[in-house]
């Protein structure tokens, strides 16, 4: 720029100069800490998601533990403590415990049922095995063996049937109930037993009772009784069989003339293969076991 009034018209320069390095400093120094509260905040954020991430998947790990126990068949009783409150791993837990509880059951029906067949079986076997060693060529003797072989196997057919009945016991689709008329059903049952034997028959059938029940089970329950029954009455005996409504349950019942069974194994007489009295008829065992198991799958007992 000219300089005005100079006598050789010189020229200068008009210099402005702005330190920034102070607001520099100033905004660095915000920056900071601005990055030292959010590193905080981030640091806290994750501590506490970890500490609640790890209180959240704990019954995930122990869930996980425990099905690696009953994997490898070491501990079938393992149970995850139940959670508090519905969310989704608490509901898994439960849901995980209901499991465990079916399979569970599931494997002490297998194991009762091999040591029951083992057991069981194992003296049939003897007999049809030594009988077939021992025959000879006499054809008297022939047909003797074949027809105690042939009433050993029957029997072994019926006793693998029962122990199958009691090892579907378990199952959820052992029953199918339905609409059953309490009446129609003692009706049919007493006339069902009528070839049992030469009894005197007597029906007490409630009429237009209905429950909600398996027909066929129960059924099944109350022709083994009387089948019991049957075989501790003598020719002409009286046998009742009968039902009730008590408030909000059925009670069915089977009266015979017999003996009865002492107090001290009324208990017992429902084990597998327990026998309190001497046998009549070539009986498995495991009647009164399968009354036992109709009755518990019915909510009831016996």
């Amino acid at each position: 720029m000219p300089l005005v009034g100079a006598a050789d018209a010189p020229t200068a320069t008009f210099v402005v100069l702005y330190d920034y390095a102070a607001e520099r400093q100033e905004v660095a120094g915000a920056i900071r800490r601005a990055e030292l509260v959010a590193a905080g905040f981030l640091l806290l954020a994750c501590a506490v998601g970890w500490l609640a991430a790890g209180r959240a998947l704990a019954p995930l790990r122990v869930l996980t533990r425990a099905a690696q126990d009953v994997s490898s068949g070491r501990d079938l009783d393992r149970r995850i403590p139940d959670p508090r409150g519905q969310d989704e791993v608490a509901t898994l837990s439960r849901t995980f415990n209901g499991m465990l509880d079916r399979l569970e059951q599931a494997f002490d029906v297998q194991r009762d049922f091999v040591a029951d067949a083992g057991h069981e079986l194992r003296t049939p076997i003897t007999v049809v095995r030594g009988h077939l060693e021992l025959m000879g060529d006499d054809p008297q003797d022939r047909a003797a063996t074949i027809d105690l072989v042939t009433a050993e196997l029957d029997r072994m057919s019926r006793m693998v049937d029962d122990l199958l009945t009691l090892a579907r016991s378990g199952r959820p689709d052992f029953l199918r109930p339905g609409p059953v008329d309490v009446g129609v059903l003692l009706q049919q049952v007493a006339s069902k037993a009528q070839v049992l034997g030469l009894r005197t028959w007597r029906v007490q059938a409630p009429s237009g009772l209905l429950v909600h029940a398996d027909e066929q089970r129960l059924t099944q329950a109350l022709m083994q009784l009387l089948a019991s029954a049957v075989g501790h009455t003598e020719d002409g005996g009286v046998v009742d069989v009968g039902g009730v409504q008590a408030e909000d349950r059925l009670c069915l019942w089977v009266l015979d003339a017999g003996p009865g069974v002492p107090e001290q194994d009324r208990d017992r007489v429902f084990e597998r293969f327990a026998r309190v009295t001497p046998q009549r008829g070539d009986g498995s065992g495991l009647g009164l076991s399968i009354v036992a198991a109709i009755a518990r799958a019915h909510e009831g007992r016996v």
